[in-house]
């Protein structure tokens, strides 16, 4: 994939999320293709679908939940207080609030997005929610604005799929890791081959589709980046609220949401 394509797809993606961030509406119905249910559905009970819980949904700021994701990290990341947390693609903001309670005011949560839009909107909530532990910064997931180990965990949901350079972004995560770092994350796998159709359909890789590697090219990437204790678990029962993405597709027969799990080693 040479570079010209690669930056396409990443236009392709940014022009998306920011019409999502400036939509006065969630993500689920202000866009023809989502990472979510477009049936206009309340974003709370799509999330909850993804696997978080009542408790989790009500919590946050007010529109930092745009019903995006395709799972819950934080429900495998086993975050204690003290932690500091990295939320690739963090959107509004939502995930990088729950985790913020988690590791409390000794603790830190920092967001990276590639969406001006995004960035404003999540600051927006910070400050609206009155968050003074959680730090959103612009930048690319391919070109992490974090120093050398500095993290302690790394969050993301259903975003590194929309990658072109999956193996430059689990490079930039294990430079960022602490020794003994972990990964949690939860996105869209590919269990068969995509047809190429899908493959060039632009809105379909920024929807996070069309983008999806498999379960060993992801395990063969998190290798070469120096990974251990590598897990990748897909969760069949996601089909279901794919299937809602784009309706009558059979999308759901290619992809499917999974847990992705891998620590760095300590020496």
């Amino acid at each position: 994939m040479d570079q010209l394509k690669n930056d396409k797809i990443r236009e392709a993606v940014r022009k998306h999320y920011a019409k999502i961030a400036e939509s006065q509406d969630s993500a689920c119905g202000s866009s023809q293709t989502s990472c979510c249910d477009e049936s206009g559905s309340d974003v709370k009970a799509i999330s909850m679908e993804f696997g978080y819980s009542s408790l989790e949904v009500n919590q946050v700021p007010e529109g930092s939940n745009l019903g995006l994701g395709c799972g819950n990290p934080k429900a495998i990341a086993s975050l204690q207080p003290g932690e500091t947390v990295l939320d690739l693609g963090s959107g509004a903001g939502f995930d990088a609030f729950l985790a913020a309670r988690e590791v409390g005011e000794s603790g830190m949560v920092i967001g990276v997005d590639m969406t001006p839009e995004m960035v404003s909107k999540a600051r927006a909530n910070a400050a609206k929610g009155g968050y003074t532990n959680t730090d959103f910064r612009l930048g690319e997931i391919e070109n992490l604005p974090v120093a050398d180990s500095q993290v302690d965990v790394i969050i993301s949901n259903c975003v590194i799929n929309l990658s072109p350079e999956k193996a430059r972004v689990f490079r930039e995560a294990y430079r960022v890791l602490k020794p003994g770092g972990r990964l949690a994350i939860s996105d869209i796998v590919a269990t068969a081959d995509l047809p190429e159709k899908v493959k060039s359909d632009m809105a379909l890789f920024a929807a996070c589709m069309a983008g999806a590697s498999s379960i060993t090219e992801l395990e063969t990437m998190l290798k070469d980046a120096g990974f251990e204790a590598i897990t990748i678990k897909p969760k069949d029962e996601s089909r279901e609220f794919i299937r809602n993405w784009v309706p009558g597709s059979k999308i759901e027969d290619y992809v499917v949401s999974a847990t992705i799990e891998a620590v760095k080693p300590e020496g």
